[in-house]
């Protein structure tokens, strides 16, 4: 299987100067865990689920330091957070929707 795009990782937060870049590699470093996960071999779905959730609780865990840096977890992240584990579910062609991978975050 094709290797994920590193291009395809929350493309708008690191567009957007609102998001300081050191912690949104810290969301990026997360995701990469699960896509890394997956390109080691086919996984069942409860462990793949168990994965998204282990990362879902790592993005939110710096929501403190996000606030800290004048700038938060709110809309355009979680739109970008979100179209990262759509793109990541379509590449690997998971059985699984964003919502449900998501449904650890707390942001």
């Amino acid at each position: 299987m094709k290797k994920f795009d590193e291009s395809r990782y929350l493309a708008d937060m690191y567009r957007d100067s609102c998001f300081p870049g050191f912690l949104v590699d810290k969301v990026k470093e997360s995701l990469a865990k699960v896509v890394s996960f997956l390109e080691k071999e086919p996984q069942d779905m409860a462990e793949v689920q168990a994965r998204f959730d282990e990362c879902m609780n790592e993005i939110n865990e710096p929501q403190a330091e996000f606030e800290d840096n004048d700038s938060e977890i709110e809309t355009g992240a979680r739109e970008s957070i979100g179209e990262t584990v759509s793109e990541i579910i379509k590449h690997f062609g998971l059985d699984l929707d964003a919502e449900t991978a998501m449904s650890q975050r707390d942001f």
